[in-house]
């Protein structure tokens, strides 16, 4: 049975077509620390391709073929000086391995809540602290828990997004269900894609996935044990203050 990200990887792109939002901070952040860059969690190369462009070296690592193979396809239509700088590593990132060491590590939206227990987070932390300059700098974007832990529950069907899937111009009407564990800070989506065919029939699409939320001061203890100190936390990629009611949680760590 095929994982999340492999089900769902032709539609991701036209999905989250809209998630820009953080590219300028990226942006700005390898003209501070420079290259080479590391990104955790690159997917189909949204956030490494737009740092390719601007002149960075850019290593990801997915662990998702059907994910990388779209960004290496969306990297083959990029001019050769472009193309040069990009490195995809297919693998776990708890089982890879590297020499280098980066100026910049970026774990961007929500790439850390797919760490389902803290033995797993804080082995990544670890990892991360090895490959990372004395000068280097970490960031985690991260959703805010507390909005989700505060709110009712509910079983409703409901609908996020509609959108265009561009190989094929089919509308797709995106859904999900979600349950939460408090205990557990787990929260269980199904994401329903019901894929309107040439013919008018609905093709109906099951992805089922399951996140880990993380409070600031769990994270902080476990950057601490790896090898970070906070440097500072923020609300939103506009550097708003983190406080209750910030969307994200987006941390930048040093190494201690």
């Amino acid at each position: 049975m095929p994982g999340f990200y492999a089900t769902i990887a032709r539609y991701y792109d036209a999905e989250h077509q809209d998630k820009t939002d953080d590219l300028d901070l990226y942006s700005d952040l390898a003209a501070e620390y420079g290259e080479p860059i590391l990104e955790v969690a690159c997917g189909t190369g949204r956030v490494m391709l737009r740092l390719a462009r601007q002149g960075y070296r850019v290593h990801g690592i997915d662990q998702e073929p059907a994910m990388l193979d779209r960004a290496r396809r969306k990297a083959d239509m990029l001019p050769e000086d472009v193309r040069d700088k990009l490195h995809f590593h297919q693998a776990d990132v708890l089982k890879f391995d590297t020499d280098m060491r980066f100026k910049l590590v970026l774990v961007p939206y929500n790439g850390l809540l797919h760490f389902l227990d803290q033995d797993d987070q804080l082995a990544l932390l670890r990892r991360l602290s090895r490959w990372i300059q004395d000068d280097g700098l970490l960031v985690c974007d991260l959703v805010n828990p507390g909005e989700t832990f505060g709110a009712q529950d509910t079983d409703a069907l409901l609908l996020e997004k509609t959108f265009i899937e561009p190989e094929t111009g089919h509308l797709v009407m995106q859904h999900s269900v979600t349950s939460l564990d408090r205990t557990e800070q787990l929260l269980r989506v199904t994401w329903i894609y019901d894929e309107v065919t040439g013919d008018g029939t609905v093709k109906r699409t099951f992805a089922p996935v399951v996140f880990r939320f993380i409070f600031y001061s769990e994270l902080r203890l476990l950057l601490k044990l790896a090898g970070f100190e906070v440097e500072s936390v923020y609300g939103s990629t506009e550097f708003e203050p983190y406080e209750d009611g910030s969307k994200r949680m987006i941390v930048f760590a040093k190494p201690a």
